[in-house]
């Protein structure tokens, strides 16, 4: 049973099996929207602090071992009842624990100056099953993860911070696997300031709403009505840089348009005209354009006209 508050995106939760699963959603109340990504392996290359092995799962098998295992679980994400959860890991209370171990994480945090409370670390690092080559997935909650962007630029503007080599962005890039080119990525890319490089090891810094903000409406997949390619108005970027990404916008059919790729998180600011294309989808009284109906997002993207054309 959960004791604490809800899970919420970016946490991460173990099923009674041992597989763990990082929270890909906020509306957590009876079934905890998340995805597979690590379950327990005799042969595995991951290693916890209990000498245990796990196996990193790739989206596709993830989604293939639970239609076969735990078909109860599927959804448009996976969605583990409540019932079936035995711990939760929270970024922002085992923050300490891996600061202790890893230098760069204590390096990030005086960096960033915000309340302790308000950041935490995601991923392998949370699941105490980080190797050498791992990233590191930093989050602060909330309205101070711009003020830890602000200290983000001037530390790397003062040199506390080494800039990302255009061999890491070349990385990223490759990684992300964009619908376009890798021109027109690093324009919008440089801009945000959502990632970075300490000592070598590339980091996201990542935003998720305080439980302030979050409301507890349903992830659920609308009426399709096809791809769509939309030029508009942002009218509000507030949520830009949320899973899902949320742009409102002037146009004539579409209200909304949702990333939930990463890639396109920040790609807009509120007042500049964007080009996007993905699926369209009817909400109640309104229809929303979905970037990211796949993993790779192919076919699908979010770019800002105004940007380009200064």
């Amino acid at each position: 049973m959960l004791r604490m508050l809800p899970p919420r995106l970016r946490d991460f939760v173990e099923d009674n099996d041992g597989w763990l699963y990082a929270v890909a959603a906020y509306d957590n109340i009876d079934r905890i929207g998340c995805i597979l990504r690590y379950i327990p392996d005799p042969d595995g290359e991951r290693v916890n602090r209990s000498g245990i092995r796990y196996q990193k799962l790739d989206f596709e098998p993830a989604y293939q071992l639970i239609k076969d295992t735990k078909p109860h679980y599927l959804d448009i994400i996976h969605r583990v009842p409540t019932s079936d959860v035995k711990r939760v890991l929270k970024p922002e209370i085992e923050l300490p624990a891996i600061a202790s171990r890893d230098s760069r994480v204590r390096k990030l945090m005086e960096i960033f100056s915000v309340p302790a409370s308000l950041m935490g670390c995601t991923g392998s690092l949370l699941c105490g099953l980080e190797i050498e080559s791992s990233d590191i997935d930093f989050i602060v909650y909330g309205s101070d993860w711009f003020i830890a962007r602000e200290r983000l630029i001037s530390a790397v503007k003062s040199g506390r911070l080494e800039p990302m080599s255009e061999e890491l962005w070349e990385t990223v890039y490759s990684k992300r696997k964009p619908e376009i080119s890798f021109d027109d990525f690093i324009l919008h890319e440089k801009r945000k300031w959502n990632r970075g490089q300490i000592e070598g090891t590339y980091f996201d810094l990542l935003y998720s709403r305080g439980y302030e903000e979050i409301r507890n409406d349903p992830s659920v997949k609308g009426e399709v009505f096809g791809p769509l390619t939309i030029e508009a108005l942002v009218t509000d970027a507030t949520y830009a840089y949320d899973n899902p990404a949320v742009y409102s916008v002037a146009h004539e059919k579409i209200s909304q348009v949702l990333s939930f790729t990463h890639t396109y998180s920040g790609q807009a600011i509120r007042g500049e005209m964007i080009q996007a294309r993905g699926i369209c989808e009817r909400h109640g009284d309104e229809y929303w354009l979905i970037v990211g109906t796949t993993r790779e997002a192919r076919g699908e993207y979010i770019k800002s006209i105004t940007l380009l054309e200064q």
